[in-house]
């Protein structure tokens, strides 16, 4: 006899290019096992707008008020407010999905927080690839791990890396390495880009020892990532090309890997680890 799955009840905290597109594709059913139940944003006007009418239903509430309505909190908000998203939900011993994962580095108590209430912290790959591959290899030894991103100059305008080193990148006519160090201080340095790169380095090796050269390129249109690993189990390269959505500091495949992501958590088939 077969038994019907418990819908999972979703909030989104915050709705710019990526809370806009996961409420969207939650309102159109692409999960049968997920429903909506709350958003929050910071101008409640203009969520309940971006909303529209077939999710006027939907309560646009405070970040504090999400863990008590929902299974999972969707965090899509500036880093800034990591904290105030994060921590409620853990305290109710629940599920929150990170995409302002470089935020993380910087608040390691959180991390303590979910291992002691048994809540948990859900980083999706994102606008990257192989994020199997790279745990699979951490579970053995990894030696090295690079990553090369390449992004159009609109992408990084504003990094507070260009702008504390006085980067001008707005005139330039050929591709222009604009910075070379770990993924930890390129969190710091390129806090709305760089996600990919903590990602990565919290698969594998760490943010400390995972190295990372940035890219402006001005005949570019979409986002280049590109991994080199060498570990004992395996050596290899992957390259990805995102194309950029409405905030091109963001790819439009994130969203959908924010999709990915909950649909595991109630598929009776899991692929992938």
């Amino acid at each position: 006899m077969s038994q019907t799955r418990p819908q999972l009840k979703v909030a989104i905290a915050g709705l710019g290019a990526i809370g806009s597109a996961l409420a969207q594709k939650l309102k159109a059913g692409v999960l049968p096992d997920a429903t909506l139940v709350a958003v929050a944003a910071r101008d409640r006007d203009k969520a309940r707008a971006t909303l529209g009418p077939e999710l006027g239903h939907v309560p646009v509430l405070a970040l504090s008020e999400l863990a008590s309505v929902a299974d999972i909190v969707v965090e899509c908000a500036p880093a800034k407010v990591l904290g105030e998203i994060v921590r409620p939900v853990l305290e109710a011993r629940k599920k929150v999905m990170v995409l302002s994962v470089g935020a993380l580095l910087g608040h390691p108590e959180l991390i303590d927080l979910a291992r002691e209430t048994g809540g948990q912290i859900i980083v999706p790959s994102g606008a990257l690839l192989g994020l199997d591959a790279v745990s699979a290899a951490a579970e053995g030894t990894i030696h090295s791990v690079r990553m090369v991103t390449r992004k159009p100059v609109k992408g990084l305008l504003g990094a507070p890396y260009l702008v504390e080193n006085k980067i001008d990148i707005e005139r330039i006519t050929e591709a222009k390495r604009v910075f070379e160090g770990t993924a930890r201080e390129a969190a710091k340095g390129f806090p709305a880009n760089l996600n990919v790169a903590v990602a990565l380095s919290l698969a594998g090796i760490g943010p400390d020892k995972t190295r990372l050269e940035i890219w402006a390129d001005p005949n570019l249109t979409r986002n280049t990532h590109k991994i080199v690993v060498n570990s004992d189990a395996a050596s290899f390269e992957m390259t990805i090309e995102n194309i950029p959505s409405e905030n091109p500091k963001t790819g439009r495949i994130t969203a959908l890997s924010v999709i990915a992501a909950l649909r595991k958590l109630t598929a009776p088939l899991r692929v992938g680890t």
